[in-house]
């Protein structure tokens, strides 16, 4: 049994960081909630692993994805904001508004008046090695992030579903030439959106094809070796951008079973909202968005949760 001591009791209790999770943490702390942020095991979320980040408001110059989360830390830390490195490891919800029960690490357990998830999602890859190698140095899962910096270069994208598609039609707008690596001899893809790339003069689908290296000079990425699953013949594409588009997996297996989420593991929020199926819990940010998936987009539904959490606590006192 645990006894007082053991136990830490907080107003506003934030799972994981990111845009979303310090947003969320600037906007409590201003309103005096005292939020504690636990960073999840990659403090800062996808965007440390991003190299420039030149799509996100009040950085002309760009800036890099670990500076950038560095000073969303900074800016919730003065606020006074608490910010530790662990991860939620269980989690027990009251369904009536009570208190609700989160542990860490396996050994410290915190109660909480609210609670927002901002734990995201994580981008599926292939498995090659070369994959992280030059992930972000040719190699990336996002195209409306770094579609920027090919313009008029030779670039490839894997994936058939919608979100390849659309990524491929996007890419082809900047990129001199799209190659689009189909596993099968058809896509996934809605009619509509295999339309649009079938009308796009340059992109070459190359259908039973599968990524086997990528290629690259030990710095930037410079080819790609790619093998037809059918005939098993080897060849080589000269290319500077190497782009994922095969889904991204939400961080939510702590919540199964807790919260609602559709039926691939995103939660669902309440319409023009970020509350969950639980009172006094809320989502936000890539771990409820599969449409957007964007820093600033995770960080206006930080700010959301944020307010929201706030309102709830008052109504709460009010009730009282």
């Amino acid at each position: 049994m645990k006894t007082e001591e053991e136990i830490e009791r907080v107003s506003c209790l934030i799972i994981g960081s990111g845009p979303a999770g310090y947003t969320a943490a600037i906007y409590a702390a201003r309103a005096d909630l005292k939020p504690v942020v636990y960073t999840g095991m990659v403090p800062g979320g996808q965007l440390t692993q991003t190299t420039e980040v030149d799509n996100f408001p009040g950085y002309p110059q760009g800036i890099t994805g670990p500076v950038m989360m560095e000073d969303l830390r900074a800016q919730a830390e003065r606020f006074g904001t608490s910010v530790r490195f662990g991860y939620a490891t269980k989690v027990d919800f009251s369904r009536d508004g009570g208190i609700h029960k989160v542990e860490i690490d396996g050994v410290k357990h915190i109660e909480a008046e609210t609670v927002i998830i901002a734990t995201g999602a994580t981008a599926k890859w292939l498995g090659l090695d070369s994959e992280q190698k030059y992930n972000g140095f040719g190699v990336s899962a996002c195209a409306v992030c770094d579609g920027f910096f090919f313009k008029g270069q030779d670039v490839a994208i894997v994936g058939a579903g919608d979100t390849a598609a659309e990524e491929a039609t996007y890419l082809a707008k900047l990129a001199r030439k799209v190659y689009m690596l189909v596993r099968r001899d058809e896509f996934r893809a809605s009619k509509a959106m295999v339309h649009r790339v079938m009308n796009t003069e340059n992109i070459e689908v190359l259908y039973n094809t599968e990524a086997e290296e990528i290629l690259g000079d030990g710095q930037v990425v410079t080819g790609l070796r790619v093998k037809n699953n059918q005939t098993e013949a080897v060849s080589h594409i000269d290319i500077t951008g190497f782009f994922v588009a095969i889904g991204h997996k939400p961080n939510t297996e702590l919540f199964q079973g807790v919260l609602d989420m559709d039926e691939t593991g995103y939660l669902i929020t309440k319409a023009d909202s970020t509350a969950t199926n639980i009172p006094g819990v809320f989502a936000c940010g890539d771990v409820q968005d599969h449409v957007f998936r964007q820093a600033i987009t995770a960080a206006g539904t930080g700010c959301m949760s944020a307010l929201e959490a706030e309102r709830y606590l008052m109504a709460k006192q009010d009730i009282v």
